[in-house]
């Protein structure tokens, strides 16, 4: 039995330091490219290629005819695969730029603020409905052929503010998997999600976790749903099957192995989790 995980690609991207955005647009018959992480933004567009699978983090999904994704994280790999893809004609899009959104105080003026808060949350994989993806659908298509930098670069920018404004993004990899440190969140929060990554493989009950931030537990159970939207146990088991998730994909573990390892009792409670969540 291997449980070594698969090699993750640190792609070196063809941005030069002086250099602000790289477009690809190509077309192909397979996905062959490994899972990997980069130190550049990216947005990926695909289409014609039903049946693929998107892996971002723990988050693993089937694609349908069209997919787009903003990743925001340097940590956080990625790849899409053939899966069940049958498609000899997949057109894929994949703009890679650099934008220091967390640094540059202009992202913190009100113009910027709707671009800023998704480019935060794309840092866990942010993926956009069909409506999003066909209201910047021409200009993506348009993007390759800008030859002046400066407009390239307009271009792309008036791209992201318009998903910006999408209200149905969705997120995709966890919080703990994306290792993603959000400064916003309370620090009692912050104390229970890190004990909860470290110990998730154990039992956790509600006393033990209030009494680490000194709140009775039927206080702490309102504060955490309130700060995360999620209740307790929602989230210690989306955390349990995030792990699941990436052995599932990375060893050769057989599912009960896995469930066990990942902090379920029995393994139909874990087939049942993970059909209904995954």
């Amino acid at each position: 039995m291997n449980n070594s995980p698969i090699q993750i690609l640190h792609e070196i991207t063809p941005l030069g330091e002086h250099d602000f955005m790289y477009v690809a647009d190509r077309h192909k018959k397979e996905f062959s490219y490994p899972l990997h992480c980069h130190d550049m933004l990216e947005l990926n567009f695909v289409e014609n290629a039903t049946g693929g699978e998107r892996i971002i983090g723990d988050s693993v999904e089937t694609i349908g005819e069209y997919d787009l994704v903003l990743i925001t994280s340097p940590e956080l790999e990625h790849v899409w695969n053939q899966g069940k893809c049958t498609s000899e004609d997949i057109h894929e899009i994949t703009i890679q730029f650099a934008l220091d959104f967390q640094t540059n105080p202009i992202f913190q003026t009100n113009p910027f603020a709707s671009l800023t808060k998704m480019l935060v949350r794309a840092q866990k994989g942010l993926c956009f409905s069909m409506r999003s993806i066909m209201q910047v659908y021409p200009r993506l298509m348009g993007l390759s052929n800008i030859k002046e930098g400066f407009y390239g670069v307009i271009e792309l920018l008036s791209i992201l503010y318009e998903l910006s404004l999408a209200e149905d993004a969705r997120e995709l990899a966890s919080t703990t998997f994306a290792k993603v440190d959000i400064s916003s969140e309370s620090r009692r929060v912050l104390k229970v999600k890190n004990y909860i990554s470290t110990h998730f493989t154990e039992e956790l009950r509600l006393e033990q976790l209030s009494n680490l931030v000194g709140m009775t537990p039927s206080a702490f159970s309102r504060f955490f749903k309130l700060r995360t939207g999620k209740n307790l146990a929602e989230f210690i088991v989306d955390t349990r099957l995030g792990h699941a998730t990436r052995k599932l994909i990375d060893t050769t573990s057989s599912v009960a192995e896995i469930g066990f390892e990942c902090g379920f009792n029995t393994l139909s409670n874990f087939n049942r989790l993970f059909k209904k969540r995954k």
